[in-house]
């Protein structure tokens, strides 16, 4: 028995007509996901970073409600250029807002650092090393130190977890001949009476600040005074000169910050991804959702060879862990030795 041609034909246009109904049903729900999620984020950024405190929930309530009824009372082809057009006034007026290097900053982050380059002759200003005898109770030193860069020998890599093991705080120590070790942590720099808040740090909150310090400082308020903060130590692997040009790549951007301050960005401008984009584009290492999520940014760096693989990964991350050398270095002069004891890799030096 033959069919008639229309029998398929109308088949065929009916599936059409089903696949044209389902794209535009998914393109609805696209745009109206992109819409509320712009909605969702400007009204946050009027919330936070409204500079008069009482009219922040005004304005972020007032743009939300306002727009929703936009939405209610208007043709979509309308409010969508509404939206569109009230995101772009809160988003201009948001990239407008200064940072500044002059609040009432913690003690602890007052100082900003700088470098002199003169050569191979660096002296760097306002190392810190406080003398904690709680995390809260401290008293702020700084010292200024000259260092050779044809003495620079390694980088190594802090990971220290502080929550979930899916987020780290990343800091990189040099070292030098001779045992001298300066370490740059990448954080938010905050005001008298300020916590840190995940949520906050995608808006313009905080500044950002390269803190240059002492070991016995950066290392042991985390692994010896904070509580519940696990720390481990990974040698890199890079040859002198690869060394010598990541640690000017930290004193550009020191003394970028001490001179024009910027705001902090938890997905942009943060520990780990501000080491990536200080260096020139041609040098970075290829980009890594672990980049984000950096708790696992050690195996990513164990996968790509960055640090020792001769060991597997879980029995070198355990012997990486440095809480209980550092708690028995505590104020040890030869801190920065006893913590690298029994750490994979630091026989190795740089390049493997």
């Amino acid at each position: 028995m033959k069919l008639p041609l229309s029998a398929f034909t109308g088949r065929r246009s009916g599936d059409c007509r089903r696949l044209r109904g389902l794209g535009r049903g998914l393109g609805i729900l696209a745009l109206g996901f992109g819409v509320l999620m712009l909605t969702l984020w400007a009204g946050a950024a009027l919330y936070f970073d409204a500079r008069v405190s009482w009219l922040r929930l005004p304005l972020a309530a007032g743009y939300v409600l306002g727009l929703l009824a936009v939405w209610v009372f208007i043709r979509p082809r309308y409010a969508i250029r509404l939206t569109a057009a009230a995101f772009a006034v809160v988003l201009a007026w948001w990239f407008s807002l200064p940072p500044s290097n002059d609040r009432d900053w913690q003690p602890d982050l007052a100082t900003l650092a700088y470098a002199d380059v003169t050569g191979s002759r660096v002296t760097l200003h306002h190392i810190r090393h406080c003398d904690y005898r709680t995390e809260t109770d401290f008293d702020v030193r700084h010292y200024d130190k000259t260092f050779d860069l044809d003495k620079l020998r390694t980088a190594d890599l802090y990971m220290v977890y502080w929550g979930s093991p899916s987020m780290a705080h990343t800091m990189v120590s040099f070292g030098l001949e001779g045992g001298d070790y300066v370490c740059f942590s990448i954080e938010t720099r905050k005001e008298k009476g300020e916590g840190y808040s995940a949520i906050k740090g995608l808006f313009r909150q905080f500044e950002l600040i390269y803190v240059v310090g002492d070991e016995r400082d950066l290392v042991r308020l985390r692994t010896n005074y904070r509580k519940g903060e696990d720390a481990y130590l990974y040698r890199l692997r890079a040859s002198p000169e690869q060394v010598r040009t990541f640690f000017l790549a930290y004193l550009r951007r020191v003394n970028e910050l001490h001179q024009r301050p910027e705001w902090y960005s938890a997905l942009t401008q943060n520990c780990t991804t501000s080491i990536r984009t200080q260096r020139a584009a041609s040098d970075r290492a290829p980009w890594d959702w672990r980049m984000w999520v950096n708790g696992s940014g050690d195996e990513m760096l164990y996968e790509r060879g960055m640090i020792a693989t001769n060991l597997p990964f879980a029995e070198m991350k355990a012997r990486c862990h440095i809480n209980d050398r550092a708690r028995a270095a505590d104020q040890a002069a030869d801190f920065s030795q006893r913590i690298r004891q029994g750490v994979p890799g630091m026989e190795l030096g740089g390049l493997r």
